[in-house]
Formats: C-alpha cells, structure tokens, sequence
C-alpha cells in the first residue's frame, strides 16, 4: 500500500503547502468535550445531517434556525412525547423541510439516543469511548439501531460533532483506490470496509494524524 507521506505531499502542493493544507482540517474534540456535549446536540446534527443526504444543503443551513425552533432545541426526551397529530402538522409546516420519512427518523433517533444515555451516561460519552480503530464498527451500530443514519450519513454526523472519523467520499475511495486497495467506488461490504478501516489504521501509526485529517488529506490529494 501506498505510504500516507506520498498523498500527504500531493495535497499539500495542490493547497498551496503544509501551512495552508493544515488549515482545511476539520476539528478535533476529546472524548471528554464529547461526553460533555447535551443528547440534544447529537440529535440535531443527526437531523441535519439526515435532511441534508440528498438535498441541497444550503436550503436546509438556510432553515436550520427554523428547525431549531420548530422542534423545541431537539431535547431527546420532549420529541419522544410528540404525538401522531402533532407528527401530522409538523409535516405541513412551511417552516421546515416537509419530508415525512425524515420527519420520522428524528424521533426514532430519539430513541436511539435516550436508550444509548441510559445505558453508557450520555451519547456522547458512548461515540468518545469507542475505539478508533474499528470505526467501521461505530458506523455500522449508528446504522444499524438510528434511523437512516447508514453510509455516509453517520460518518458525517460523527465528523460533524468533533469525532475523530474518516468519511468515504468519493474521493476518498477513489484516494484508497489509487493507493493500492482492492474496493470497488462504492465499498460497503464488510470485507471492503476492513481493509479500509486497516488502512487508516496503518496511515494514522505512520503519520500519527487523526482519522479525520487522513481521510480530509486524502480527498484533498486527488485532481479536483
């Protein structure tokens, strides 16, 4: 496999330098600011991050204050008291995107959320301590018990809150692709995402980088 220093100094000359290439990387927090941000919070990147995959996400950054408002500052507990009429005129509100189904999911990751606190004393505290090599086992439990929070969805919510998380864009598969691993455009078996997850793995002792930076590198070192 291609040695991380290689795709490092390609996006470093296609960004303008190391100096300039450090600045694009997402930020970074502690298991411990994790654990410490509110369920609310994780449920209102879950939502945005749901009604952003395959919309256009500036119209949903543009409402998002509205949705802010509208879903009460998203506290786990209040949206799971929400009843079926009120569900039924939440879906007819110009204020927000009235898509049912995604409508739907944000109580259902509610769920999801309480009965993670209840269990592991926040959900923040649960994504903080999972270990950093088998991220593609936190990827596919926030699948696997959220609502529609598979591929990219998820990785992106967990980039979003300040997880240490790659995310498998485009450009990141075609980067690992380049580097020598044997996936297809589209990796989602359980055998493509091992050998992703034993790539990162390998870069992140090379180079001592977070995962997110690896992935961001490597999207960055491709001709856009």
């Amino acid at each position: 496999m291609e040695k991380f220093a290689n795709i490092y100094q390609r996006a470093s000359e296609r960004k303008g330098g190391a100096a300039a290439l450090k600045r694009l990387m997402p930020k970074v927090r502690s298991p411990r600011a994790l654990a410490n941000t509110g369920d609310d919070r994780y449920l209102s990147e879950m939502t945005r991050c749901i009604f952003q995959a395959g919309f256009v996400w500036r119209v949903v950054d543009h409402k998002w204050d509205d949705f802010e408002d509208v879903f009460f500052g998203f506290p786990p507990e209040k949206i799971l008291l929400l009843s079926p009429d009120q569900i039924d005129r939440l879906c007819q509100n110009p204020r927000i995107i009235r898509n049912r189904q995604k409508i739907l999911a944000i109580q259902h990751n509610a769920r999801f959320i309480l009965d993670v606190s209840r269990e592991h004393g926040g959900f923040g505290k649960l994504i903080g301590q999972w270990p950093d090599d088998d991220l593609v086992g936190l990827f596919n439990y926030m699948k696997k018990h959220g609502s529609r929070l598979g591929g990219m969805t998820g990785q992106r919510v967990l980039r979003n809150s300040g997880r240490d998380s790659f995310v498998i864009t485009g450009d990141v598969t075609r980067c690992l692709q380049r580097a020598g691993l044997d996936i297809s455009s589209n990796p989602v078996s359980k055998r493509e995402l091992t050998l992703i997850q034993d790539a990162f793995n390998t870069w992140h002792q090379e180079s001592g980088l977070p995962y997110s930076h690896l992935s961001r590198v490597c999207a960055f070192s491709l001709d856009q």
